[in-house]
């Protein structure tokens, strides 16, 4: 037992013996304060906002480091993620995960959210209501992580995220400022699961995850392949 421990274990039996001498029958420990993304998700509930509710499963509301630097934003839950309530976790969510160890990080140093937290029938795209009932819980997320940079993946996240209408074509590849924070578009690893045998789409994409890399000053050991 090191010393940091010995001193933990000091304060617990302090603590326990006085609850004692005060003559309590109960023991009660010290609760820990329920943090930013807690209090979001509490919030959130057992969400009935919006139709979406009637076709899920599960409230897939994110997940990852809770101060990360880096944030990845899609735009809906898939049937994978609607079963398990996680984001990215089907295909789309393997080749993501290959695409964050490519830059040299693991996923549980990252954070993963999606435009809006029940899947759309049959995987379409999410509808502007919808988006507007769901959006100001991601903003929420996006205000506790407080990341340095913010990637968009596909023409419907990067759209709310910058509130424009402009193909994805016409958006990736460069940096747009968001309240402070840079925001990259980039292409969905479900577009790019659909386009394998042209890898034009994925050198698109790697160069994007690139000018991330570097902003975050991540070395660039390889030319980075995400298949």
């Amino acid at each position: 037992m090191n010393e940091t421990t010995e001193t933990l274990a000091e304060r617990v039996r302090t603590y326990l013996q006085y609850q004692i001498d005060m003559g309590l029958g109960k023991v009660m420990l010290p609760q820990p304060e329920k943090s930013d993304l807690e209090k979001i998700r509490e919030d959130l509930g057992d969400c009935t906002r919006c139709p979406l509710h009637k076709g899920r499963l599960k409230i897939v509301f994110g997940e990852g480091h809770p101060r990360a630097s880096l944030m990845f934003v899609g735009e809906g839950p898939g049937a994978d993620e609607d079963r398990q309530g996680r984001p990215f976790v089907g295909r789309a969510g393997q080749l993501l995960t290959k695409m964050i160890q490519a830059m040299g990080l693991d996923r549980s140093e990252v954070y993963i959210a999606n435009v809006v937290k029940c899947r759309p029938p049959e995987n379409r795209d999410p509808l502007p209501e919808e988006i507007a009932t769901c959006f100001p819980f991601l903003e929420a997320q996006i205000t506790a992580v407080a990341p340095r940079i913010i990637v968009a993946l596909g023409r419907v996240a990067a759209g709310t995220l910058l509130g424009v209408k402009s193909s994805l074509s016409d958006l990736r590849g460069r940096f747009h400022d968001r309240k402070g924070v840079p925001v990259i578009p980039t292409y969905h690893p479900s577009f790019l699961l659909r386009q394998e045998s042209d890898r034009r789409w994925k050198a698109e994409a790697w160069s994007d995850l690139k000018k991330v890399m570097e902003l975050l000053g991540l070395p660039i050991r390889r030319a980075g392949d995400t298949s």
